[in-house]
């Protein structure tokens, strides 16, 4: 097993009833003064992976192309705010495609990220079903009859799925710039892998632009390399 280091969990939720197991917590002794080395049991290495930094992609149902009208790209960079606002989400790195959201973030409330994830799906499914008259008749019956189809076998009681069930993620150590760069410009440069736009800055449905040093539509906490050993994270509103 891993030695690892064992923190206050009131560090990250505010709640002093849990403990989480921190790795490479140099960081932290400034402020933590003399730590006890413990060893991570399964459960603690649970508790770590849910309040982790993640690469996720949130995929619609059968890939479905609804992000194609601004007013659902919109329906997704609003929602991602307020769950900035509201839910304590922590977004470092976002692009929103066709049929796909990459999203780099983190949790730092008391609700774990794949929660959060989840919650964002049933948050925006409502929104797109009610804004889902802004298509062209033929389109709407289109896409509403995939959501239903594959609602049937899950048996939801909104009877549509808008987002497929699971939930692709990769966890991201914070420490490892080069690890950070590397799914950043991943997901930056998705666009330009499609022949959308030449520069990942260019495509505003991105924190792309953000790291440029232009204005983005959701706020990110921006990942700042500060010397070859560390970073800093800078938060960058949209407003």
């Amino acid at each position: 097993m891993p030695l690892v280091y064992m923190v206050p969990f009131s560090f990250f939720v505010n709640s002093e009833r849990h403990l989480l197991c921190i790795e490479k917590v140099g960081i932290l002794s400034e402020n933590f003064g003399n730590i006890k080395p413990v060893f991570m049991s399964y459960e603690d290495e649970s508790i770590l992976k849910q309040y982790a930094c993640c690469d996720l992609t949130l995929n619609v149902t059968d890939w479905t192309d609804i992000f194609v009208k601004p007013v659902f790209k919109q329906i997704i960079a609003e929602s991602l705010n307020y769950f900035v606002a509201k839910k304590d989400l922590v977004v470092y790195g976002w692009c929103l495609m066709t049929n796909h959201l990459h999203l780099i973030a983190q949790a730092k409330g008391s609700i774990p990220l794949t929660i959060l994830a989840n919650e964002f799906k049933e948050f925006t499914t409502k929104i797109i079903l009610e804004d889902i008259d802004a298509e062209s008749e033929v389109r709407k019956n289109w896409i509403m009859k995939r959501f239903r189809e594959a609602g049937k076998p899950l048996r939801l009681i909104d009877k549509f799925q808008v987002w497929q069930k699971s939930l692709n993620h990769i966890y991201i150590d914070l420490e490892n710039q080069d690890v950070i760069n590397e799914h950043l410009e991943y997901i930056h440069n998705h666009p330009v892998r499609d022949r959308i736009v030449s520069k990942p800055e260019d495509y505003l449905y991105s924190s792309a632009r953000d790291y440029v040093g232009l204005k983005g539509l959701v706020n990110v906490n921006m990942v700042e390399e500060k010397n070859k050993s560390s970073f800093i994270l800078r938060h960058i509103s949209s407003y």
